[in-house]
């Protein structure tokens, strides 16, 4: 299993996720031409596409989908009120397969995917958890979430034993106190249907943790009202507070805004480690970017 943040934040999402089999993407926020890139750093084209998988329908999640979609015609999930709404507002390829994401789970060729809602100030905003299988029958689970106002039980259950979790930390709450946005901007952000903080999501990951959880992606930092230490620091703290101790029991790095973040492969291979960094050629473990600041 390969997990790949190509690009997070508030100007445009595109994670990718993958076996030796299947291959997807959640949310097309970005040009074509960097979803190409992305996926070709990974050895991989949008030919060997299997589905999209989309969240919600704010532009930073699907403003590069017609484009991408007049190359490559994949399979193309999402809500029923997300489907809705891209019907009527992005130019589609004539006979475009478009599937609800079935509440109780559906399967994109050999990978089941189980959607569970997130709260956030959309039609129909979700969050993804995709399983697969190794070599021995045991499941190999990966956990989506962003844009979300509020952690639910939903959330926490969608991500819950994952084996790695993207989650938004997307907000310092020191940060957006002084920020210059309007007060009613700032309440939407803060509110049950906006976003997650640094804070929230810190605690949210010492559960997670607790519950099996070893390598964690924070996701859709805000450009002005965030950084990628202050993310990263509340997480570590929280996550060692708890007890936790990081390469033993956890792995964190914080998704890059605008370029692939370091792919995380897991591997039932008797040779390999658990988890490790994928490096792209050329890069040697003590070269590659940290994945952290």
């Amino acid at each position: 299993m390969r997990f790949c943040s190509i690009a997070s934040g508030s100007s445009g999402n595109c994670i990718y996720v993958g076996s030796e089999n299947t291959h997807v993407l959640v949310d097309t926020g970005i040009s074509g031409k960097k979803m190409e890139a992305g996926l070709n750093s990974l050895d991989l084209t949008g030919r060997d596409l299997d589905g999209i998988l989309i969240t919600h329908e704010h532009s930073d999640h699907i403003k590069g989908l017609a484009v991408f979609l007049k190359k490559y015609p994949v399979p193309l999930f999402a809500s029923r009120e997300v489907l809705d709404f891209i019907r009527e507002n992005v130019k589609l390829p004539e006979d475009l397969p478009l599937y609800e994401a079935n509440p109780d789970g559906f399967y994109v060729d050999q990978m089941q995917v189980s959607p569970f809602p997130t709260s956030h100030d959309s039609v129909g905003s979700l969050g993804y958890r995709f399983t697969f299988l190794d070599k021995h029958n045991d499941e190999i689970s990966v956990g989506v979430a962003t844009d979300l106002g509020v952690y639910t039980p939903q959330v926490q259950q969608g991500l819950c034993g994952c084996q790695v979790v993207m989650l938004e930390s997307n907000y310092d709450e020191g940060m957006i106190r002084v920020s210059d946005y309007p007060y009613y901007l700032k309440r939407r952000i803060q509110s049950q249907n906006g976003h997650l903080s640094n804070g929230d999501c810190a605690t949210a990951l010492t559960g997670l943790a607790a519950q099996g959880t070893r390598h964690f992606v924070l996701g859709h930092l805000s450009k002005n009202n965030n950084m990628e230490l202050l993310a990263h620091q509340a997480a570590h703290q929280a996550l060692s507070q708890a007890g936790f101790v990081e390469d033993r029991d956890f792995t964190l790095q914080v998704a890059r805004r605008s370029e692939p973040s370091i792919p995380i492969l897991l591997s039932d291979s008797p040779d390999a480690p658990a988890a490790n960094l994928l490096l792209k050629p050329g890069w040697t473990a003590a070269a590659a970017p940290s994945p952290a600041l």
